[in-house]
């Protein structure tokens, strides 16, 4: 995997982070996640690039 692959990997795993963190404990319950699965779905969002 070239380097612009791992930098866009990289880039949406951290937005997607982000994001997901952004959100109300209520908002995360309404789509069906908690806290501790942010990472999880960050990194399975990113490895689908």
């Amino acid at each position: 995997m070239g380097i612009r692959k791992t930098l866009q990997k990289w880039s949406a795993y951290q937005q997607t982070v982000r994001e997901l963190n952004s959100l109300g404990n209520r908002e995360l319950t309404d789509l069906g996640i908690t806290r501790g699965d942010i990472e999880r779905i960050a990194r399975d969002h990113a490895s689908q690039l």
